[in-house]
């Protein structure tokens, strides 16, 4: 049984409706609709309340739905990391081109052209993403926030909560853009890089953002095969054969030598991604 199934078993035994779900969570009926039709993915249990509140009010043991959720999640993942990712939607580029520092702009728009979904574009959209992540988990608690964000966004709190599931959920390969402009537009002013360092420099609207900026730099170090400086996200992606099971020794030798100097570690998907990437004759030149 999967948690639409369970959640619609529990409505039918206490004679509720989808309405008492969405009042119960503080998101909208459709978003409820959606996620029981099955239209839309669970969202992850580490980054929502959503569960527990359901969960009390189905009068379910406690953790129930978020199990259910993870392991549906997990099954997902599977099947998605099977096909090629797809290039970004035209309007999440634009918006990306239209935030970076109009100096930049130009020559990014260039590259952008140039490399359809290349390194360069991957980078900043996902950093980019990585930094307003970071600030909507920070302030997710804060329901202030929330609702200063929604106006800012035009959205009413319920459908705020919504956009969040959904935003938390995406990344670089599947962003929307509905996304970009209930959390990229509003929360980031411009972004500039030095394309030959490859340094990034991020600026934040400070009447919501904390912090007006973030500055990322990407060092290359070299270690030995074994050593202790190994990422344990790459560590997972060897012992996973579903992951890394084809990879050749030059391929991992490479993947192996990834170094991130910011304090967010890699995940075993990211390396299985970069793998892909590696293989992809679009991101390459020749001689």
């Amino acid at each position: 049984m999967d948690i639409s199934q369970l959640i619609q078993q529990k409505l039918s035994e206490f004679g509720m409706d989808q309405r008492d779900l969405a009042d119960a969570a503080d998101v909208t009926e459709s978003y409820i609709s959606q996620l029981l039709n099955r239209k839309k993915a669970p969202p992850a249990p580490e980054r929502t309340d959503i569960y527990d509140k359901l969960g009390r009010l189905l009068k379910l043991p406690a953790g129930k739905l978020a199990g259910l959720a993870d392991i549906q999640r997990k099954h997902e993942l599977k099947k998605k990391i099977q096909n090629p990712p797809l290039p970004l939607f035209k309007d999440v580029r634009a918006l990306v081109l239209q935030k970076c520092k109009r100096e930049r702009r130009r020559e990014v728009s260039a590259i952008f052209e140039k490399e359809p979904f290349g390194e360069l574009e991957r980078l900043v959209t996902q950093k980019l993403m990585d930094v307003v992540k970071a600030l909507v988990k920070k302030e997710l608690e804060r329901e202030n926030w929330l609702r200063i964000l929604a106006r800012e966004s035009n959205r009413s709190y319920k459908q705020m909560r919504v956009a969040v599931l959904e935003f938390l959920d995406a990344d670089v390969f599947n962003i929307t853009p509905e996304s970009c402009i209930a959390f990229l537009d509003p929360l980031i002013m411009s972004w500039d890089i030095d394309l030959s360092s490859f340094s990034l420099e991020i600026v934040l609207n400070r009447r919501i953002a904390p912090e007006s900026s973030k500055k990322f730099e990407f060092v290359e170090k070299q270690v030995g095969r074994g050593s202790s400086d190994e990422e344990p996200g790459f560590r997972e992606f060897l012992k996973d054969d579903f992951l890394s099971g084809h990879a050749t020794p030059e391929e991992i030798d490479f993947l192996q030598h990834l170094r991130f100097k910011n304090s967010r570690r890699p995940t075993p998907l990211y390396y299985y991604r970069e793998l892909q990437n590696l293989r992809d004759p679009l991101h390459f030149r020749r001689k």
